[in-house]
């Protein structure tokens, strides 16, 4: 069998030889070329028109966020090992004169930086839960966002498809637990026949969230009990494990509870969300029907309008 790290460096190496990535120096860390962007462009449409149905309030957002939001959204708490938080220098002549002299001596400077107040996103809707509590109860027919943004994890990796920084484009749902299940079958049908649009190969399963630790592997084994996570997986790298490319959570009232949003019976409202990574279809795309988007099938053309 052909060993994963080969087979990863191999469809890197690729899609650098073809500059549709641009290196960056870091693992997981890469310019976009304008090819690579128009095919983005193109399923960001196609995401759009299939949701725009639902008329879902738009919302964008920086790849920002207030550590303070990540700190109640108990991100911390599971997955401290893909947070990243922003810092910048603060000090005064003298802490100056210490830095340079450690750049000119190749030392560690980045003890001088201290916490700014802001972290890196997560997951694009982090940012929809404390403005949709901040409005108060919710009304009867729910609450439903369309948000896209930049996204970080800190896990580096020489698989294109695990990028350190990439793109989520989420619909967000909250309401009531039947509100939020019937959100959740819809989009898993519509995601469904949108990437069989694609022409690319998928399967629909239950899966969980990667916590972190001992008691992560129990909260694992209970996500997937409850089915409350599935993914649409797609082959990229035949050698390795197929890739989530879009996922469907339940997140039950874990951010209803954290952010207090009222449903409008008076209990606590739950949330789930549908999020779509471009970058990973963008490369599904790529390693499926080929480096020119203009030798691929008409009817994937067509549909990204290429």
């Amino acid at each position: 069998m052909t060993d994963p790290a080969a087979a990863y460096k191999q469809f890197r190496d690729d899609l650098l030889q073809h500059g549709l990535l641009i290196s960056m120096g870091v693992d997981g860390l890469y310019g976009r070329s304008g090819t690579f962007e128009r095919i983005v462009e193109g399923l960001n449409a196609a995401i759009g028109a299939v949701g725009d149905v639902d008329r879902p309030e738009i919302m964008r957002f920086p790849p920002g966020i207030a550590s303070l939001q990540l700190e109640k959204s108990g991100y911390l708490r599971n997955f401290p090992h893909l947070a990243g938080t922003v810092a910048s220098f603060s000090g005064g002549d003298e802490d100056h004169r210490a830095l340079l002299d450690s750049l000119s001596k190749g030392g560690d400077w980045s003890g001088m930086q201290r916490p700014t107040g802001v972290a890196l996103t997560p997951a694009a809707c982090y940012g929809v839960y404390p403005v949709v509590a901040s409005r108060g109860r919710v009304p009867a027919q729910g609450a439903l966002v369309d948000v896209y943004t930049w996204c970080f994890r800190h896990e580096p990796s020489i698989d294109p498809a695990r990028m350190q920084m990439f793109r989520q484009r989420e619909h967000v749902r909250i309401g009531s637990a039947e509100q939020i299940e019937s959100f959740r079958e819809t989009w898993m049908e519509r995601a469904r026949s949108l990437v069989e649009s694609l022409g690319l190969p998928l399967a629909i399963e239950v899966a969980n969230d990667p916590f972190f630790g001992r008691a992560g592997r129990i909260l694992a084994s209970s996500q997937r009990e409850k089915t409350l996570k599935f993914e649409l997986l797609v082959p990229i790298v035949a050698a390795a494990p197929r890739t989530a490319c879009v996922s469907f959570n339940d997140h039950r009232d874990l951010f209803g509870r954290a952010w207090a949003i009222e449903a409008f019976a008076g209990d606590t409202a739950h949330t789930a969300c549908v999020g779509f990574g471009v970058e990973r279809l963008t490369l599904a795309l790529l390693r499926h029907h080929g480096f020119v988007p203009g030798d691929w099938p008409a009817g994937v053309r067509n549909v990204l309008g290429l």
